[in-house]
């Protein structure tokens, strides 16, 4: 695949006085142009050269930003701290809860959108509906990468690669490039068959390796403000466009993977894409001015939307932390039946099949089942599939607050 239809214009002009003189725009680079395959129009085909766009290397770079900004910075990692603090015996349920909040946001705006029932099938291996299985493949790839850093170790290329191989392993198209730099040009928008009127045309094939080498170098400093670094890391990464497809997944995993790696987030995601998607035009707008030299548009407007996302992350942990009264209420079970140790589990693993739950609490067959159907009727589970054998469960609440959640944070960002 030569292409990847994502986004849209750069934006505006630029005022010599917004560009930040330590960071150089991206330069233009005429190249030769041979469509490898044929299809598109005349014009697709008699296209001879395309003009790539070469970012700086950032290595090593100095950030600059004004005192409001850095102000600002410091306030939104005040609130991703009381997040990662919050409700502790509830945060392994509600890392994975933002993890799925993060990925299906992030696929949103790729414009792949499943139900939050389809989403949790998928999580469960059944891949009924395309979107939901890509949700679910960008769940794998966030995950891979974070927990790459989990110990305090550096990001790799390696690590990329890994989490680009998880999303695109079983994509129809894509999996024989799944994690592999692209050896080809890649543009974006204009053309399905040629480069010809895209919106931006990354840099060379060649220089990818190089480009992507730099980047780890930028992820790994420790002498910059978290937040802009998260934010650089992809607008880099977005302007190298280092695949064939998945980048903007790619790219927005990386923003938590950098929180982790510099502890301003131990034990839960920020789903910040929950609010990207709400000014998806926004959103490539400031990955426009970046390009063009401005880093501070995209730091703001990242600040932006990790301080809502993580505040109002906490309301969800707050409901977490309430669900398991609320739950045995419902269900009046006495301690120790099947549906009581069903209940115990339930926020750790939210979506299970009537084997995994008799594998995990033991006991009868029978008992397992009669538990099962006791939360069902107590309206704490819903069927996910129409199976009748070895159906898959999920906690209604649990999903809800998915839904819920997303919802919340776009509302605040819009």
């Amino acid at each position: 695949m030569e292409f990847e239809q994502t986004g849209r214009a750069d934006s505006g002009q630029t005022s010599p006085a917004e560009v930040d003189p330590a960071w150089p725009a991206h330069v233009p680079e005429v190249r030769p142009w041979r469509q490898r395959s044929r299809g598109g129009t005349a014009a697709d085909r008699m296209l001879s050269e395309v003009v790539a766009m070469r970012p700086p290397l950032i290595g090593h770079r100095d950030v600059r930003l004004s005192p409001e900004l850095v102000g600002a910075m410091e306030a939104c990692v005040l609130e991703i701290a009381a997040l990662d603090h919050s409700h502790g015996a509830e945060l392994a349920a509600l890392e994975t809860l933002l993890l799925r909040t993060e990925s299906v946001a992030s696929s949103k705006i790729e414009h792949i959108d499943a139900s939050v029932d389809d989403f949790a099938r998928a999580l469960h291996g059944i891949k009924s509906n395309p979107s939901a299985t890509s949700m679910a493949a960008s769940t794998a790839a966030l995950a891979a990468l974070i927990r790459s850093v989990d110990e305090g170790g550096d990001i790799e290329t390696a690590m990329v690669q890994t989490a680009h191989l998880a999303l695109m392993v079983d994509d129809p198209h894509e999996h024989a490039y799944a994690g592999r730099f692209r050896d080809m040009q890649n543009w974006i928008g204009g053309s399905d068959h040629s480069p010809r009127n895209a919106v931006y045309v990354p840099p060379p094939p060649g220089t990818v390796d190089e480009y992507m080498a730099d980047l780890v170098v930028f992820a790994n400093r420790t002498d910059l403000p978290v937040l802009a670094q998260a934010a650089v890391v992809h607008a880099q990464f977005e302007s190298v466009h280092p695949f064939t497809d998945g980048n903007g997944r790619i790219g927005r995993a990386l923003i938590n993977t950098v929180l982790r790696r510099r502890g301003a987030t131990r034990r839960v995601v920020v789903p910040l894409a929950s609010a990207l998607v709400a000014r998806r035009d926004d959103y490539f707008d400031v990955l426009g001015a970046y390009r063009e030299g401005r880093i501070e548009p995209i730091i703001r407007s990242f600040t932006a939307a990790s301080t809502v996302a993580a505040r109002e992350s906490r309301v969800t942990a707050a409901r977490i932390a309430e669900l398991q009264s609320t739950w045995q209420q419902k269900v009046g079970s006495r301690r120790g039946s099947a549906a009581s140790r069903l209940l115990d589990g339930l926020i750790a693993a939210p979506i299970f099949s009537a084997s995994e739950a008799e594998e995990a609490i033991g006991g009868a067959t029978s008992s397992v089942y009669a538990g099962i159907e006791r939360l069902h009727e107590a309206g704490v589970i819903r069927p996910l599939t129409n199976r009748t054998r070895n159906q898959v469960w999920g906690a209604a609440d649990l999903l809800d607050e998915l839904d819920d959640l997303a919802a919340r944070i776009a509302a605040a960002a819009r």
